[in-house]
């Protein structure tokens, strides 16, 4: 049991936050640079691609920051909390990995601080880990007894039995479990994380991969859509390659097999939700961002649903990018309580307004839309989901409160290790 903190340790931890805040990418780079050198085993759980680009120390800084500056107010950090826990429960992090992580972390913040980290400095901090490590082991011992409670725990077999191209760069797989059992029923826009060796590396990688189709009524199957990641530049920045991505496209066929976790997530829509009955919901997305949103829509739309207003928006860079057109677009033919409007970035020869897209040769852009049946922002009880890269979601995020529509109405998913900022 972790002891609560004197009012000495926080008046420390919250004075380290200037410091934290200038050296902590250098303090988390030196601690996974110890800790998978010293500790191999956990290569089979943190991503390569992450830390090659260096989402993983610098999203560690971000949230040991938080933890600096909001130590006497955790309420804050509530959201942040979650994600992180559905995380490690997708990649079945276990309680004494905690001791393992402290062990390094506080070790790495002696290494780069040198004198600066005094004798109560380091007390204090590991008196805070303590703290901080027992909010994850609970709460994530809380998921893991809901896994057990419906008969899978850790890692479960699947195989690949239909791969479906989606676009030029999204593929969709479809997962059966080797073991015949029927898969419980997961929340639209929930992930699961999907597992496999990678021999050039020698140890396995763990992927987080949303549901792109609603549950199915039988349990059979479970669909995820997979985006190529080639690391080609992008709007000037430099992306890694996804090693697991190319993977699945490039060397994983039907009848194939991976792993998967029990899924997971704090971003999704319960769709039998009776009091959300005529709420509508709209839907904004960029890119692959469309997957868990796809999932969301078809749910919304199924003959258990209680019936809401849907707006489908959603941002490509071209018709051949684009994910589901088909298929959202039959669902608007047979629900008259669904919208869609595409953004195409750049229009070719055989794109057709109407069929292809809304509005051609251009970014998303809200104004473009009806503020009432698209946007729905006089309903106060409106609910809007996004997902996308992390600044295309807080533009959105900040036209939407220009329009009135209050952030806690406003639920985000991002791609990506860590969290998006507030700011």
């Amino acid at each position: 049991m972790a002891a609560p903190l004197t009012q000495n340790q926080i008046d420390i931890v919250k004075a380290t936050a200037p410091v934290l805040k200038e050296h902590g990418v250098a303090i988390t780079s030196v601690f996974y640079n110890n800790m998978l050198r010293e500790v191999p085993d956990l290569n089979n759980i943190f991503s390569i691609t992450s830390q090659a680009s260096g989402a993983q120390p610098r999203a560690l800084a971000g949230a040991v920051l938080a933890y600096a500056m909001y130590i006497d107010d955790l309420g804050k950090l509530t959201h942040a909390v979650e994600r992180i826990a559905h995380k490690h429960v997708s990649l079945q992090v276990t309680p004494a990995q905690y001791d393992i992580v402290g062990k390094y972390l506080i070790q790495a913040i002696g290494q780069v601080l040198g004198e600066a980290a005094t004798a109560d400095i380091v007390a204090a901090w590991v008196a805070a880990y303590g703290v901080l490590a027992k909010v994850f082991i609970d709460l994530e011992g809380e998921m893991y007894k809901t896994h057990a409670a419906a008969n899978w725990v850790g890692w479960r077999k699947f195989r690949i039995v239909k791969k479906e191209q989606e676009s030029s760069i999204i593929t969709s797989f479809y997962l059966k479990p080797t073991d015949g059992v029927k898969l419980p029923k997961f929340l639209p826009g929930q992930y699961v994380s999907l597992q496999v060796m990678v021999p050039e590396l020698g140890y396995l990688q763990s992927r987080q991969y949303s549901m792109s189709e609603g549950p199915t009524q039988d349990g059979e199957y479970y669909r995820i859509s997979v985006k190529r990641e080639d690391g080609v530049q992008e709007d000037d920045k430099t992306n890694v390659p996804g090693v697991i991505s190319n993977m699945l496209h490039a060397k994983f066929a039907v009848g194939d097999e991976v792993e998967l976790s029990h899924p997971q997530g704090e971003f999704f829509v319960n769709p039998t939700d009776a009091a959300k009955t005529g709420v509508p919901a709209v839907l904004i997305s960029a890119g692959v961002g469309a997957t868990p949103l796809k999932s969301i829509l078809d749910s919304l739309t199924s003959a258990t649903a209680v019936k809401r207003p849907v707006s489908w928006i959603h941002s490509a860079r071209s018709s051949a990018t684009l994910p589901f057109g088909d298929a959202v677009r039959q669902i608007c033919r047979e629900h008259d309580n669904v919208t869609a409007n595409v953004f195409l970035r750049t229009l070719g020869p055989e794109d057709r307004e109407g069929v292809h897209y809304e509005f051609g040769d251009m970014r998303l852009d809200l104004a473009k839309l009806d503020k009432e049946r698209n946007l729905h922002v006089g309903d106060p009880k409106a609910e809007y989901f996004l997902c996308g890269p992390e600044e295309f979601m807080k533009d959105v995020r900040s036209t939407l409160a220009g329009l009135g529509v209050d952030k806690s109405r406003v639920f985000l998913e991002l791609f990506a290790t860590g969290d998006v900022s507030d700011e």
